[in-house]
């Protein structure tokens, strides 16, 4: 009896150990532009993100070590004086290609409106319910969009809780006082990302996402034509944003994260899908022409 339920405890402990996290994020704090500073408490933050980010259980879901969500947050520090910290911070966000070893870009932003307060060796903890600090908004924030484009990639609208949370951390902070957060303050703050995703002239944005790597990325590797088909059908949803919208900051996202892709994507596409394609991105990304024009053309990038 002894020996049967020191198995069941093992088996309890190793079930336990063997779910994750949800985020796997990799954090590096730049201070290269800063000069005769104790680089010290850049150490200290750059730990403390990283721990915030890789440590907070941010969902009821079931993660195993290899299903965690992989992303990256660079955050280049402009100015530091008196425990106040101004930069600008690159995130990313991947997700594997379901049956290859294809890594694809899912979000790619650089946000230039980062302020805060930080002492070195200050922790954060993480509180739901409760606005604590402008660095944590900024990384709730971040945590919560990561995890609403990834659950929206492989199941429709599948982000919705996360959206909604991201929403309520806007809101929170938009009553802080801090820059990056009020609506109608630039065309790509946090605000505008969010909205992007959220109002109904650009929400279809979240369609795109579910078409393209669901329906798209992840059917090419057992039938191509099937799944580049339906990445041909998610790029019109771009075309009915720039539309609705042609200042919407999605364009941007969608530019910085898809442009090089598609190149690959349509490589052995015929000229009749390509040039579809060509025409639908190039009165959309004028200044990207010559990078547009490798869809067209895929034998110039061989």
């Amino acid at each position: 009896m002894l020996r049967k339920t020191f198995l069941i405890v093992i088996l309890v402990i190793s079930a336990l150990c063997s779910k994750a996290q949800e985020l796997l994020c990799t954090v590096e704090v730049n201070t290269s532009a800063i000069e005769g500073t104790n680089k010290s408490v850049f150490e200290s933050l750059q730990e403390a993100i990283s721990d915030y980010f890789n440590e907070t259980k941010w969902t009821n879901a079931v993660f195993s070590p290899n299903e965690r969500i992989e992303c990256r947050f660079f955050l280049t520090v402009k100015s530091y004086d008196n425990d106040r910290i101004k930069g600008e911070v690159q995130v990313q966000l991947s997700r594997p290609v379901y049956n290859s070893t294809y890594t694809t870009t899912l979000f790619n932003f650089k946000d230039t409106k980062i302020e805060f307060d930080y002492r070195e060796g200050e922790p954060l903890i993480y509180n739901e319910n409760t606005w604590t600090s402008n660095l944590q908004g900024i990384l709730d924030y971040y945590a919560y969009l990561f995890l609403a484009l990834d659950f929206d990639s492989f199941s429709s609208m599948g982000g919705q809780p996360y959206f909604d949370k991201a929403a309520t951390v806007v809101q929170q902070a938009q009553s802080s006082g801090e820059i990056g957060w009020r609506a109608f303050e630039d065309t790509r703050n946090r605000s505008a990302v969010l909205s992007a995703y959220m109002d109904a002239n650009t929400s279809s944005l979240r369609d795109l996402t579910y078409q393209y790597h669901r329906k798209g990325l992840d059917e090419m590797v057992t039938s191509p034509d099937k799944g580049r088909a339906a990445i041909t059908e998610s790029v019109e949803i771009i075309k009915e944003i720039y539309d609705k919208s042609p200042m919407s900051v999605g364009l941007s996202i969608f530019r910085d994260s898809k442009l090089d892709e598609l190149v690959n994507v349509y490589s052995q596409a015929p000229q009749t899908e390509r040039e579809k394609v060509y025409d639908i991105l190039q009165p959309i990304f004028p200044t990207d022409r010559s990078r547009i024009e490798k869809i067209k053309k895929p034998d110039e990038v061989r």
